[in-house]
């Protein structure tokens, strides 16, 4: 069994005393200084960006929502999909129109991107206005990283494969006040042939569960509602740590701590889900009515050739299951369109899954190559026509179901937690499944809990009024 590595207290300690050595040279500087943070992808990504907040924050930055005029620009990217990729990369060619302006701009980039070998060639020779560029193994030393380059002038490539690792003590900067992110584990053991995570995250290391609870309690005490645990295979928690734990245990143990909050998780791998789970989330009353389960492919055969581990037949047994102890269950999915070799049968097994499981909502995608992994050498005979077509159709199908699903809550009222004001004026809120509610009320409802009757409804959300 893999160890996992856990970064010494010391070893925390003494990257927040060089973030105090960074203060100390920006204080030579007129003026605050300030930082802007550019994440892009999963809530992984979002979770990574709070601890970079934390530690620019301990160097004395504060932050800005443009990247015009910031002393400091952070892109956190994302590596899942060839869109996400060139979105990055047109925006990081942008940055030196801000850099000429601005000089001493500094341009830092991490995640996931940062650790493939051919993105970082390019930016070594394409963009020189690029000053740190680190990947997500390495986060824990970015006051380091960051010190080297503002003391010796060069720029900073740490791209090495290094093994990933576990690190407590990391200061946060959360986004929210009602909301949080906790990482539980990080990197993935799966090796689907698409997926290029578990190249550029490392393999699965979970967090110590003292240190989740811990976490989660402070939370909970400082009155966070709607705490999310995050990994990419939550089902595989603590398998790494030699203790006689599971994720179900975990949840039960967050379950317990005092407060009144809810507890959602993603995401979960359908190879690893199965009864010990569901019970869990049938008997914490705090757990949320939901869960993303992705099942990429309704064929048997794409799903081999995808390294999936299930099958079409045992997937529709596990939502059967579900739905037997959890009947109110909000279901969503991801699912690929296009795989390398998926003939038009393997899409009508997709269609046929999608109409039977009728899932809640659905993350849709047109397959994307990834560099380095196994999928990307496949060959790939379906036309992209045919590809985009048949991914309308099952957009336009999913439309349908999840507006007919939305239907259904009319009429009814549901406890929900106001968290925002959208652009129209409206309340925006969320049912403990999930789904977006449009509201009308007084804006001193935001950060509480409301029953909130739904008068009406839309493919995309829900419309209410406070119950009397």
């Amino acid at each position: 069994m893999r160890q996992t590595l856990t970064i010494d207290p010391a070893e925390i300690a003494r990257q927040l005393t060089l973030c105090d050595q960074v203060r100390a040279l920006l204080d030579r500087r007129p003026g605050q200084k300030t930082a802007f943070v550019d994440t892009y992808g999963c809530q992984q990504n979002e979770a990574d960006s709070e601890r970079l907040r934390g530690y620019l924050a301990r160097m004395g930055y504060t932050f800005t929502d443009s990247e015009e005029g910031a002393d400091l620009v952070l892109m956190n990217t994302c590596a899942i999909r060839e869109h996400a990729e060139h979105r990055v990369f047109g925006n990081v060619g942008a940055l030196l129109h801000t850099k000429r302006r601005h000089p001493d701009q500094l341009i830092c980039l991490c995640g996931c991107m940062a650790r493939q070998d051919h993105v970082a060639q390019r930016l070594r020779q394409s963009f020189p206005h690029v000053d740190l560029v680190f990947g997500p193994q390495l986060l824990w030393q970015f006051p380091q990283l960051l010190l080297e380059k503002l003391t010796t002038g060069k720029r900073v490539y740490a791209t090495d494969d290094v093994p990933g690792a576990v690190a407590e003590g990391i200061p946060v900067v959360r986004q929210s006040t009602l909301k949080a992110w906790v990482s539980i584990m990080y990197g993935c053991n799966n090796f689907c042939t698409y997926c290029i995570v578990p190249y550029v995250r490392g393999r699965e290391r979970s967090r110590r569960p003292e240190d989740i609870l811990a976490e989660v309690r402070q939370l909970a005490q400082a009155g966070y509602k709607d705490i999310t645990l995050l990994g990419q295979n939550v089902n595989s928690y603590g398998k790494d740590l030699g203790l006689d734990i599971d994720f179900a245990w975990l949840l039960e143990q967050v379950n317990a701590i005092p407060g009144d909050f809810l507890i959602r998780f993603m995401t979960s791998h359908p190879k690893d889900a199965g009864t010990r789970l569901f019970d869990a989330m049938a008997r914490c009353e705090k757990v949320a009515p939901v869960l993303h389960l992705p099942f990429q492919s309704g064929s048997s055969r794409v799903l081999r050739a995808m390294n999936r581990k299930y099958t079409r037949e045992g997937y529709l047994a596990l939502v059967e299951e579900l739905r037997a102890r959890i009947p109110d269950i909000v279901l969503t999915s991801d699912v690929i369109v296009g795989f390398p070799g998926e003939t038009q049968e393997d899409f009508e097994e997709t269609m046929s899954l999608i109409e039977t499981v009728r899932y809640d909502a659905l993350f849709t995608f047109i397959f994307s190559p990834r560099h380095g992994t196994p999928a990307e050498k496949l060959p790939d005979p379906m036309p992209k026509e045919q590809k985009s077509a048949n991914f309308q159709r099952l957009l336009a199908r999913q439309n349908e179901i999840s507006g007919e699903k939305h239907r259904a809550y009319v009429g009814k009222t549901y406890r929900c937690l106001v968290d925002g004001q959208g652009g129209d004026g409206k309340l925006t809120a969320r049912t403990a499944g999930g789904r977006l509610v449009h509201l009308d009320a007084d804006p001193a409802c935001i950060g509480t809990w409301q029953q909130v009757r739904i008068t009406d409804s839309s493919t995309w959300a829900l419309f209410g009024e406070l119950a009397e």
